[in-house]
């Protein structure tokens, strides 16, 4: 399965730092100069919408807006009706203030609310929903955390030992969303198989980390004709630029 993306790269007239979705022009996960950061996944479900909006366009909405996360969760609520599944998180890296946004929890109503601090994993289900390969991440994060203690986590370290694993779930651990034997191969962390349509899976892995000195550092791996390029982009927070 093709999908057209372009590298982690600086946008919108150098405002926008990401990756980005070369045919609708969308984002999974970026980040801005005056402290922003976005990023959507998609939730997992059978029955879509044939004209639904992009939800590539929600992070960068966020990014070019003047709200705060709260707001423009409200905002989004008015015509979250109008995309198919969405997981959304809105941030803002000076307030210290996270929202999570969903249409599809408690019916099809948008749903959002405050993230609280600590650790929390989003996959293909609401917030912090304990599929496994979700646990294995936090499980793994935390392992980490023990292990640098106050000491800062190498990015690439990280990327390489939470985002590449590939050990999956037991048949019947599996949410029964889609078939069997194709959940089966989506149930590990990093996903790389076969369909009828071609070869889907893991495109690309990204940390972003936020120093109190508001440095920030946006880590990527992608693939690049069957090989893996990394790349780390850096910059301060400017706090007129918000």
């Amino acid at each position: 399965m093709n999908i057209m993306t372009d590298p982690l790269n600086w946008w919108e007239g150098g405002k926008i730092l990401g990756g980005r979705d070369v045919t609708a022009g969308g984002t999974w996960l970026a980040s801005s100069r005056g402290g922003k950061v976005a990023f959507v996944t998609n939730v997992r479900e059978v029955k879509l919408i044939s004209n639904a909006k992009s939800r590539g366009d929600l992070p960068v909405r966020f990014l070019k807006s003047n709200k705060n996360p709260m707001e423009f969760a409200e905002e989004i609520a008015k015509e979250a009706d109008q995309y198919n599944g969405f997981n959304l998180l809105v941030a803002d890296l000076l307030s210290m203030d996270m929202v999570y946004v969903t249409n599809r929890l408690k019916g099809d109503n948008c749903y959002m609310t405050t993230v609280s601090p600590g650790v929390h994993v989003l996959s293909n289900a609401s917030l912090d929903t304990p599929w496994p390969k979700a646990q294995r991440l936090e499980h793994g994060f935390r392992d980490l955390l023990d292990q640098y203690c106050e000491g800062e986590i190498p990015i690439n370290e990280m990327v390489d030992k939470l985002m590449g694993n590939t050990v999956k779930d037991e048949i019947s651990m599996l949410p029964e969303v889609y078939n069997p034997e194709f959940e089966y191969q989506l149930s590990s962390v990093f996903v790389d198989t076969v369909t009828p349509k071609g070869r889907y899976g893991t495109r690309s892995t990204s940390a972003l980390a936020v120093k109190a000195s508001d440095e920030v550092f946006f880590y990527e791996k992608h693939l690049e004709n069957d090989s893996w390029k990394e790349q780390t982009a850096t910059y301060m927070i400017e706090k007129d630029e918000k």
